[in-house]
């Protein structure tokens, strides 16, 4: 069987520099690993440790390939796994994001989902979760990303010279993340050989112990949480070299999300939430040197996997990753506002069918009606349903016949157990002042607001 063509693609990814964000004195270059058949740095691995498992008998035909991933080197797994014809079962923590869940299971990987929020010991942490499955499976061959040497590999004989060429033998400093620090490893063992003065720059999310490991050379017992995706450990990883490592940053997840999406907007480059991370420790990096560097750092994934998150204003005010104006009243949890022009709405004359698409569309329960710009009433999919029946017909109903028409109104100054009143007699709470209408308030929202304070 011929090998697929699409190999040859992995790697050999191209270089751009960075124009239109402030670099300070330095110059920025972005390797735009974004450009990869299956969107991540992470092919370069997903290739390199099939192919040296294959040859070294410990993953034969008919057989599994199982990894703990954050979803990319999953992907990668993917990738070259199913097209060698193997099974693959990836075990990937619950705050992957749709999109790249969505890819896995095009591709043909079986995906198992288990806690973000448990640590390295506990059952349900993914790497242990994944190792079990392996150890229980005849013919299962765990790719272990966190302790497998052909990880490093890969980056020291092909990320590493690709680097080198394409900066024409002229680079100061490297700004890199660390997830199962393949990365950092296979480029700290290259560059000691060809150019030993470059630097090597952590960016790191806060709740991961990496900074403070490098700062301290203490290994704190205790990690925090974080939303990006793919980099920042609560351990060392047993392939990590970080000798190499002169500083480190370490980047809160608003600064991430913020700066991938500044990267999209004045560059162009969608990239995700980890490119994000680096991008700020490499600007940060940057702006405080004194003297002109090349500096180099990577754009890991692409942001079109993140669609439904990064680049999703309701994700991201949701999370609280995105402030918007502040009232300290029952506006403040309203998740979609009217003001803004948030709101998804129809109006009385438009058809059920309207209706219930945007419902589907923007994943919500019920829609306020509007009518030239005032509330006329709430849809929602009890009224749609009990309208329609067993007679799909009446989809070209106008909303204006089903909607519910006594509303439960409260003002902005209502308190919180006036809100509680009203969801718990099973209504959605709407927020208006006289003919001022400011947006609806579901349990969903109330929800998330209770969450927020815990944060």
């Amino acid at each position: 069987m011929h090998k697929p063509a699409l190999f040859n693609l992995i790697g050999k990814t191209p270089m751009a520099e960075i124009t239109r964000l402030d670099t300070g004195p330095c110059q920025l270059f972005l390797k735009l690993e974004s450009q990869n058949p299956g969107g991540s740095i992470k092919d370069r691995i997903g290739l390199a440790m099939i192919e040296a498992a294959e040859a070294q008998g410990l993953l034969k035909p008919g057989g599994t390939i199982i990894e703990a991933t954050a979803g990319n080197t999953g992907l990668g797994l993917a990738l070259v796994g199913r097209l060698k014809g193997y099974r693959v079962l990836l075990v990937v923590p619950d705050k992957m994001s749709t999109e790249k869940v969505l890819h896995l299971k095009a591709l043909g990987a079986e995906v198992r989902t288990t806690r973000s929020d448990v640590g390295k010991g506990h059952p349900e942490y993914y790497q242990d979760y994944a190792a079990r499955l392996a150890a229980e499976m005849p013919g299962a061959w765990f790719s272990d990303q966190f302790n497998n040497p052909a990880n490093p590999l890969a980056h020291e004989t092909t990320t590493g010279p690709e680097i080198w060429e394409q900066m024409a033998h002229n680079v100061d400093a490297i700004v890199v993340g660390v997830g199962s620090s393949g990365t950092l490893t296979g480029l700290t063992r290259y560059f000691r050989k060809v150019a030993p003065h470059v630097e090597f720059i952590l960016a790191d999310p806060a709740g991961s112990i990496l900074a403070e490991y490098i700062a301290t050379g203490h290994v704190s017992e205790t990690s925090g949480s974080w939303a990006v995706e793919g980099i920042g450990e609560d351990f060392i990883p047993a392939i990590a070299d970080m000798s190499g490592v002169t500083k480190a940053y370490t980047i809160s997840d608003v600064d991430s999300f913020a700066t991938a999406r500044s990267l999209l907007k004045e560059e162009g480059i969608p990239g995700g939430s980890s490119t994000g991370t680096l991008l700020a420790a490499a600007l940060r990096y940057c702006r405080e040197q004194t003297t002109p560097k090349r500096v180099v750092s990577f754009v890991c994934d692409t942001g079109t996997r993140y669609l439904s998150k990064v680049y999703n204003d309701g994700w991201m005010r949701d999370q609280g990753l995105l402030e918007r104006q502040r009232y300290n009243d029952l506006r403040d949890l309203i998740g979609r506002r009217f003001d803004a022009e948030e709101v998804i709405s129809v109006t009385p004359q438009d058809t059920l069918m309207i209706a219930f698409n945007r419902m589907r569309a923007a994943d919500v329960a019920q829609l306020p009606v509007l009518e030239k710009g005032q509330l006329a009433g709430i849809i929602d999919e009890s009224d749609v349903l009990l309208t329609v029946g067993a007679e799909p017909e009446r989809f070209n109903n106008a909303v204006g016949g089903t909607m519910t028409r006594r509303l439960e109104i409260l003002k902005p100054s209502a308190d919180l157990q006036a809100l509680r009143d009203t969801l718990d007699r099973g209504l959605t709470a709407v927020v208006a002042d006289g003919d001022t209408f400011y947006g609806l308030i579901t349990r969903y929202d109330l929800l998330n607001h209770l969450r927020r304070t815990l944060s």
